[in-house]
């Protein structure tokens, strides 16, 4: 199943950038979850540009719901979400010109020839529209459940965030609606400034957003192959441009000594705890109780104004290319809702293999 995710809750993505729409399916999702579409356009809302440094293409995002749901909640059975592509400049691409940094050629490679290359196809960016969508679904059903997440851009264009507080549900719910999603306001202004510089110079900028998970039980998660840091890595690099994920202090570890890398154990209200959360709320590859905390590594949009070198398909020779369309300088700001539905989509899956697929249903 090249385009699905999921043990219990299927995932499906379907569609290319400038086909007639884009589209995603949940298989295995429990009867009875309240489906409420205001906050599904509100998600998709934050993945549209809005910024002088973001992409000109603005899709409306009119989706439909044309299965699995009725009187506003989940059937039980297959959901199908569409969204028609709208905004579509298909005469900015020369199909034949692989732009570097982009999957035309790995998709040329495994397709032969004969996918839709026209503004990325099968391996657009537009494809998270359907994701977000699902994952909102997702999202209100963990919600209804105690469970919050919640991304900030925590490093962008030499600029750094605050770290999340002690108390990482306030910063959630800060984050809820800001376009641009930084916990400090001024960091917020310095990183818009380095991408409108980016963006004068025809290039473009990466970062790392740091996402939260508050209200996680302990004991969900497998010890192998499906730990709960496998799960989320597997959907967090389907998102385009993914490059590093790290739980906890991650790779930081290599500078800790084990005295200072162990979170010891505590009791609060008579409940076990850690005094700190190096490991990010995760020992075994399954959840401890702790908040889960990890950070995710963006490259820089490959799509630039800048001359570079390429190789013309048809024609067999070395030329160059300089991409015009509509692209972001830097794609964080909207990826940061792309990172919370899918990891939505992956927690709902952990937990219905723990739990069963009804404990997504709050009247169960």
């Amino acid at each position: 199943m090249k385009n699905t995710f999921g043990n219990s809750l299927l995932v499906t993505l379907f569609g290319e950038s400038h086909g007639k729409m884009v589209g995603g399916l949940l298989d295995g999702i429990a009867p009875g979850i309240p489906v409420d579409e205001d906050f599904i356009a509100h998600k998709l809302s934050l993945r549209r540009p809005f910024g002088p440094g973001e992409s000109a293409r603005v899709e409306t995002d009119d989706f439909s719901i044309v299965s699995g749901v009725k009187d506003g909640r989940t059937t039980g059975t297959p959901l199908c979400i569409l969204i028609p592509n709208r905004d579509q400049h298909s005469e900015d691409y020369d199909p034949d010109l692989l732009r570097p940094g982009h999957a035309d050629y790995t998709g040329y490679c495994k397709y032969h020839g004969f996918e839709d290359r026209v503004g990325g196809g099968h391996f657009s960016g537009r494809l998270t529209a359907p994701l977000v969508a699902l994952g909102a679904i997702a999202t209100y059903a963990l919600r209804e459940n105690g469970i919050f997440i919640g991304s900030h851009i925590s490093y962008l264009g030499g600029v750094s965030d605050r770290e999340f507080s002690q108390n990482p549900l306030e910063d959630i719910e800060l984050l809820e609606d800001l376009r641009f999603p930084t916990l400090d306001e001024e960091a917020g202004d310095a990183m818009q400034n380095e991408i409108l510089d980016a963006r004068s110079r025809d290039d473009s900028l990466g970062g790392i957003l740091e996402t939260v998970v508050t209200g996680l039980p302990a004991g969900v998660g497998e010890p192998w192959f499906d730990s709960v840091e496998s799960v989320l890595s597997h959907l967090l690099f389907s998102i385009p441009a993914v490059k590093g994920v790290e739980f906890g202090e991650g790779f930081g570890f290599a500078d800790l000594p084990g005295s200072e890398a162990n979170d010891a154990f505590c009791l609060s209200n008579r409940k076990i705890l850690t005094e700190t959360n190096h490991n990010g709320g995760i020992n075994g590859g399954i959840t401890n109780g702790m908040p889960v905390l990890f950070r995710t590594v963006f490259k820089p949009t490959p799509s630039i104004g800048q001359e570079q070198n390429t190789v013309n398909l048809r024609t067999g020779r070395e030329e160059t290319i300089t991409i015009s369309g509509r692209h972001d300088a830097c794609i964080l700001p909207r990826a940061r809702v792309v990172v919370d539905s899918v990891v939505s989509l992956g927690l709902c899956d952990l937990l219905a293999v723990r739990y069963g697929t009804d404990f997504l249903n709050p009247e169960e």
